[in-house]
This record gives structure tokens, C-alpha cells and sequence, in this order.
């Protein structure tokens, strides 16, 4: 089994040129196989208008861009662990049908 611990910043991109949200966390990645679980745990509390924002992101698509302090990026899926600035990620499954541009793809 293999792990990854460090930091990454989850970003929500409107689309190629727009990012309208960043949130910096610790990540705890553990592969087994071809399968990996992640959680994300956010660097401070989120003030109640940054807490607003997220989860208008979240009800809108919870489609995030997971960039490492390597600049590596991953698309993953987020969802809360129950546990206030606790989240879970998953890998996110992409159309390949989706034209260029759309909002799944990730600023570079």
C-alpha cells in the first residue's frame, strides 16, 4: 500500500480563465491496487461567507480541481465527511464527449 501526505488547494474553475474558489488543506492520499482514497482537511475554519461560497460551488458542481504544490493537477469529486473542514475526494470521472473549454477542465 502506498501513501501521500501533504498540501494541495482545491480550486472550482468556471471555466479556463476563471477560478471562483480556493481552498488550501492537508491531504491524506492511501492507494491499494487501483483503488485510492483521499481525505482533505481545510488549513483554517471557513469564515460563515466563505462557508456560503463553498457550498454554493458544491449545489452548483462538485467537480474540483485538486492542485499539488508540484503543480500536478487531478479533477476529483468532493464530498463533506460529516466533520466541520473534514472533506472526502474521489477521483472524478470526465466525459470524453465534452468539448474543450467546459468547465471540467482546469486552468493550466
Amino acid at each position: 500500500m502506498d501513501s501521500y501526505e501533504g498540501t494541495a488547494t482545491l480550486e472550482w474553475w468556471a471555466d479556463r480563465s476563471t477560478c471562483l474558489g480556493r481552498l488550501r488543506g492537508r491531504i491524506a492520499v492511501c492507494t491499494a491496487g487501483d483503488n485510492w482514497t483521499c481525505e482533505a482537511t481545510l488549513e483554517s475554519p471557513l469564515a460563515a461567507e466563505d462557508r456560503e461560497g463553498f457550498d454554493f460551488l458544491m449545489q452548483l458542481d462538485p467537480h474540483f480541481t485538486l492542485r499539488f504544490d508540484d503543480a500536478s493537477t487531478l479533477l476529483v469529486n468532493v464530498g463533506e465527511a460529516g466533520v466541520e473542514g473534514r472533506l472526502i475526494l474521489t477521483a472524478a470521472e470526465t466525459d470524453t464527449a465534452e468539448p474543450t473549454g467546459t468547465r471540467h477542465v482546469p486552468h493550466q
